[in-house]
């Protein structure tokens, strides 16, 4: 069973914007409730795409840096990769059907 990539700012660069698939990043933090809402949809989703798109998490708390050099200003927040630029953006929680929608229109 695949489980998202836990993303740091040390490996930002290396995981996501060099990465020959596309990548969804759940920007969360450990107090946010509609975070662990969507929590199992992301931990799904990490199975559903191996192979087809990297799925990971970014915990806002502990890496500040690339949170802020991204703009995120509320959590949850998901943002798609594809070819090192992100190319969308899903901002709260919302249906895990949306998510797979939206991360399809990148494959």
């Amino acid at each position: 069973m695949a489980h998202p990539l836990h993303l740091t700012d040390a490996l930002f660069e290396q995981e996501v914007i060099n990465s020959n698939v596309p990548v969804l990043i759940d920007f969360w933090a450990t107090w946010c409730g509609p975070c662990r809402m969507i929590a199992p949809f992301i931990d799904e989703l990490a199975n559903e795409y191996e192979g087809k798109a990297k799925i990971c998490k970014l915990d806002v708390d502990n890496n500040q840096e690339t949170a802020m050099n991204l703009g995120i200003r509320s959590i949850p927040t998901i943002v798609i990769f594809k070819g090192g630029e992100a190319v969308d953006r899903i901002i709260g929680a919302v249906p895990k059907q949306q998510i797979v929608d939206r991360l399809n229109a990148h494959l």
